[in-house]
This record gives C-alpha cells, structure tokens and sequence, in this order.
C-alpha cells in the first residue's frame, strides 16, 4: 500500500514538472467571464429581460412564449461568446504550439494555463481580488 502511496506521488511530481513543457493548454473560463464586460452586460440585459417578463401583466401562455424567445436570443449570443473564447484561444494555442486546449475546470494537474493570453487577445483585464479584511 505504500509504495503504490509512492508510486504515485512520485508519477504526480513527475508530472507536475512536465506542466511548463506541456502540449495541453488550459483556459479558465469561469475567469475569463468574471473579467470580460461584454459577458457582465448579456448577464445584467438578461436579468433585466427575465425581471420584466414576470413583472407584466401578461397571460401565463404569453409569458411562457416571451421566455422561449428570450431563451432563443440568448442561447445565440451565448454561442457567439463561445466563439469569441474558442478563436483566441485557438490563436494563442497556435502562437505556443500546443496540440490540445481544454477548460481548466475538472482538469486536476498539469497543462499550461493559458487564461492570461487569451484575456489580452481579448482585451480583457483581470478584475484585482478584495484583499480580506
């Protein structure tokens, strides 16, 4: 049991310091929309929409119809989103040669985080953490 315990400490290690040499690369979505203003405004326009469609007067049925339409419209600009997210990294994967990138959430070890290319292509930039208190 101990040595397996070893075993894969030592492949992990090992791992770990074949990150920086890696063909994979890894890109934060989940920072890239905390940071990105044109994410943060569809979001903001998408809760104002919601609001206003349970706040009228309309029938149940009109309201069910308002909110598939809606759904439609958004399903859309979440595609082009993508898109936008998936050309600049595919541009930076190109500029690194990385054979492989992923989404750096579920992934546990290893890769090259590639977040910050992608962000600048973009032109976004990373919102500072609060310090705590």
């Amino acid at each position: 049991m101990k040595k397996q315990l070893l075993i894969a400490t030592l492949a992990a290690a090992v791992l770990a310091g074949c990150a920086n040499s890696s063909p994979i690369g890894l890109v934060d979505v989940n920072r890239i929309v905390t940071n990105w203003p044109l994410y943060q405004q569809y979001q903001q326009q998408l809760l104002i929409d919601q609001q206003t469609i349970a706040q009228s007067k309309s029938s149940q049925a009109s309201k069910a119809q308002q909110e598939l339409k809606l759904e439609k419209k958004y399903a859309g600009i979440t595609q082009q989103l993508t898109e936008q997210i998936r050309t600049a990294a595919s541009k930076v994967a190109a500029s690194k040669n990385l054979k492989l990138v992923v989404t750096k959430e579920g992934v546990g070890y290893g890769g090259v985080d590639i977040t910050p290319d992608v962000e600048k292509l973009m032109n976004i930039s990373e919102k500072a953490t609060p310090s705590p208190k």
